[in-house]
């Protein structure tokens, strides 16, 4: 396990991240993510008011993580395929001076990440939240992604492996 401090907004928040093939608890989840490969090129997605990400998002009421990140790959990427469970992120407020019982977010909880081989590529329409979509060479994503950190290196190094 790994773990680095990023600021979110004024807060600065402890990540560590767990390869896993164990779900956390539900309710605990606070978002699934996704790298997505069509052969070896990642899939990253123009999200609109926060630029180049890799797909992801909340789950919705009776969705499995699972089901949630192919609802939003296809949604945010127009694609489809394949997912394996890559592990997730403890997502640690204790540290943080800002995190009160009634934020939004709970103390300690997790980011679920999946690895998604693309089996199919539909026409891109930018209908939902995402503007554009491009595959690019998964070494490159660090000059698109300006938020990308250590964790998301280690994540996407175990999606490649």
């Amino acid at each position: 396990m790994s773990t680095t401090y990023v600021n979110w907004g004024e807060s600065r928040v402890k990540l560590t991240w767990n390869r896993s093939s164990i779900l956390p608890q539900y309710h605990l989840i606070t978002s699934v993510h996704g790298f997505c490969f069509q052969e070896d090129k990642l899939l990253l997605v123009d999200l609109n008011h926060r630029g180049w990400d890799f797909p992801g998002g909340h789950i919705e009421i009776g969705e499995t993580p699972e089901e949630c990140i192919k609802r939003e790959v296809l949604e945010e990427g127009y694609v489809e395929g394949e997912c394996k469970l890559l592990g997730h992120i403890i997502v640690d407020h204790s540290e943080n001076p800002r995190w009160t019982e009634s934020s939004n977010y709970p103390k300690i909880g997790y980011q679920v990440f999946y690895k998604m081989n693309i089996t199919k590529v539909l026409h891109f329409n930018g209908a939902f939240e995402s503007s554009q979509r491009m595959l690019i060479d998964s070494n490159d994503v660090a000059s698109y992604y300006l938020e990308w950190n250590a964790l998301y290196q280690e994540i996407l190094d175990c999606a490649t492996q």
